[in-house]
């Protein structure tokens, strides 16, 4: 077994940010020379990093007990002290909250900074004050807001909160649909925002996305193909996916299939129409055959197109079976204990990343299922530090070192100081407030490693089919008995005849 690091790896790099600028100045804490420096506290003169680092450190002051900012030397006995017990003289109190921190602006911290300029914007010239007042505090809830301070300065979001403010734009979904046609990105995050601090209704962002999709595609489509398309968008898969969409389940994972199949639907009645002048009614059941067999196997996609126009009896003619893939592709055990390691103790990826990639490698995981986890799925037994994770009826124990790797993101987790406060309940938080990371996004990073995900999903649930019965992994990961069976054959495991035999007169 080989614990080199797997072959195609591109290792990412870890540097961050700009180089400190090198000067005449030597900082008392990092020992570096600076061109200059933020203050001088009884151990010398401090640079700008470890001033920012100084300041932005909170915790229980190991002289007199109290929790507060922590700007002392780490140095010392005990770790970094408050400031009256460090000997520094700076008082940190914002003049206007009183929190204790770095000051952002003429001895205010960055919320109240933050609020002042949202005041002077917002409500100089607005038509409801209640309802900006909530806008400006939604925005002032960020855990950092230098991020928002920062954000506002674009003249995009200045002229869409201007029109909120105004009453131009009315704090509706339809409003912020109306101003993301000049705006997307902007009008899609404050709707982020608003939607996570209830100021609007839930809408689950993909939905309202994949119903903006289906106007755009049919817009330019002769009747002959829109009219069926439109009746196996909205009937079929609108009103599915609007039945099953919660906040706690995203619409993603069956928008981007319904996706899929309207996409290769279209082009099926496209070629329909312009070869032989048939329609989805008057299709014939060569026309399928002859679709299937001159292209790509992504046509199969037009089953549940046919399947559709059968059951509404558009057309009693044409039928279509289950596609079954030629291939299936795994990795070797050898090939997967390398990525576990590498994921494990390397440092090609960022810790977020490595812990999704482990869950895929450890536990069969997907990779859309890892995205929408939340961080109620993990257990821990204070007294014994033992660790679970449940993914389907019960939990399932998680191993050191993973455990250790675990603990270590769910203290660190991404994405939590830019709109949605701290209290997001994904294991992976998007940049997007009160969203997951998008799966995609989890993939591509992954990939470019290059794991061959579904391969090693594969594996990974082959391995676990040789230790247990298909019922029994189905239950602990997730997976439907009939899938766990399916695999247990395609891997040829004695397992997958368990039921069968046990069942026999």
């Amino acid at each position: 077994m080989t614990t080199d690091k797997p072959e195609g790896l591109s290792p990412r790099s870890t540097s961050r940010g700009r180089p400190r600028t090198s000067g005449t100045a030597t900082c008392a804490r990092c020992g570096r020379a600076v061109g200059k420096t933020r203050a001088t506290w009884p151990e010398g003169r401090i640079c700008g990093p470890c001033f920012t680092t100084a300041t932005r450190t909170q915790g229980t002051c190991p002289e007199c007990g109290q929790h507060r900012l922590l700007p002392g030397p780490t140095g010392i006995s005990g770790g970094p002290h408050c400031a009256p017990c460090a000997g520094i003289l700076h008082d940190f109190h914002c003049t206007r909250c009183n929190t204790e921190g770095e000051f952002y602006r003429r001895g205010i911290c960055a919320r109240c900074a933050l609020r002042e300029d949202l005041n002077e914007q917002l409500l100089t010239e607005f038509s409801d004050p209640e309802t900006t007042g909530k806008i400006v505090d939604v925005l002032c809830k960020a855990d950092r807001p230098e991020s928002i301070i920062t954000w506002k300065r674009s003249p995009k979001v200045q002229a869409l909160l201007g029109s909120l403010s105004r009453g131009e734009i009315p704090l509706t979904h339809e409003g912020l649909d109306a101003a993301a046609e000049t705006a997307s990105r902007e009008a899609n995050h404050l709707r982020a925002l608003f939607i996570h601090h209830q100021l609007l209704p839930y809408q689950d962002p993909y939905l309202a996305r994949f119903e903006t999709w289906i106007e755009n595609k049919l817009r330019d489509l002769p009747e002959e193909v829109a009219k069926p398309v439109a009746q196996f968008a909205t009937w079929h898969h609108l009103r599915r996916i609007r039945s099953m969409t919660t906040p706690e389940k995203s619409a993603q994972a069956p928008v981007h299939s319904a996706k899929q199949e309207i996409t290769e639907t279209i082009k099926f009645l496209d070629w329909l129409w312009d070869t032989h002048q048939r329609t989805a009614a008057t299709c014939i059941q060569q026309d399928i055959e002859t679709w299937l067999a001159t292209g790509p196997t992504t046509r199969k996609a037009i089953r549940t197109f046919i399947v559709f126009i059968k059951n509404t009896g558009t057309n009693h003619r044409v039928d279509m079976g289950h596609y079954t893939a030629k291939t299936r592709p795994t990795i070797t055990q050898d090939q997967r204990i390398a990525w576990l390691q590498e994921l494990l103790t390397g440092t090609s990826e960022s810790l977020p990343y490595r812990v999704a990639g482990i869950l895929l490698l450890l536990y069969a995981q997907p990779l859309v299922r890892v995205a929408k986890l939340r961080i109620d799925t993990v257990e821990t037994n204070e007294a014994n530090g033992n660790m679970w994770i449940t993914f389907g009826t019960h939990p399932v124990p998680v191993p050191e070192p993973f455990a250790g790797l675990l603990r270590e993101h769910l203290k660190r987790r991404p994405n939590l100081r830019t709109g949605s406060d701290t209290q997001s309940p994904w294991l992976f938080p998007g940049t997007r407030a009160g969203q997951p990371l998008h799966p995609n996004g989890i993939m591509g990073r992954l990939r470019g490693l290059g794991i061959d995900l579904l391969a090693a999903r594969n594996t990974a649930l082959d391995e676990h089919l040789l230790m247990s019965p298909p019922p029994l992994v189905a239950d602990a990961l997730g997976f439907s008995h009939q899938v766990a069976f399916l695999h247990a054959d395609n891997a040829g495991d004695a397992w997958s005849r368990y039921v069968n035999l046990r069942t026999k007169p």
